[in-house]
């Protein structure tokens, strides 16, 4: 709730997060200008910049939307176009991770001493500065409010402590990953 009884939107959080995956991307930008110039790539870097796709991005900024505003609104009857709509940012979601993944693998073979992967990281680099900001204008200017129209106040009350429940369990779920991913490491040897 917000001041003088009136509800916040669901959609609030969500620009919200958009707002500082943008940020994020204005850094990658960054690396990418400084990789171009001087022909190096600070993987520590890059590790951070999956982790905080991985984790922010994905898990808990798309998290929320696929697993709770997606979920709720495909029980609606929704138009044609904004059925359509959803379903193609569903897909958008699919393609960033696979571009993540390919940062990943060509971060990899780059740290191994492939000197051609850096190309490939640029490449995919850019893929995300070029994806995200589209992304997030189709569902800040297009969909969010276009699925306004399918929530009542209650239904968009219910769906924000649905994202605040999400958020609070975020951190047990990532930091769980961590230690089961450095558990399995050791346990190799």
């Amino acid at each position: 709730m917000m001041k003088g009884g009136a509800t916040m939107q669901f959609r609030a959080p969500l620009m919200i997060e958009h707002r500082l995956i943008e940020k994020m991307i204005n850094i990658i930008n960054k690396i990418i200008n400084q990789a171009e110039s001087t022909h190096i790539i600070d993987t520590r870097t890059i590790d951070v910049v999956v982790d905080f796709i991985k984790t922010y991005a994905d898990k808990t900024h798309h998290g929320k939307e696929e697993d709770i505003l997606f979920k709720d609104l495909s029980e609606k009857k929704m138009t044609d176009e904004d059925d359509k709509l959803m379903k193609e940012l569903i897909e958008e979601h699919v393609f960033g991770r696979s571009i993540v993944r390919e940062l990943v693998d060509s971060k990899n073979q780059y740290v191994t001493g492939d000197m051609t992967a850096e190309k490939v990281m640029l490449e995919k680099l850019k893929t995300l500065v070029n994806f995200y900001p589209a992304h997030i204008k189709k569902e800040d200017d297009i969909f969010f409010p276009a699925s306004m129209k399918y929530l009542t106040n209650q239904e968009q009350e219910m769906m924000l402590n649905k994202f605040w429940d999400f958020d609070r369990m975020m951190i047990h779920s990532k930091y769980q990953s961590v230690v089961l991913e450095l558990n399995k490491a050791f346990s190799k040897d």
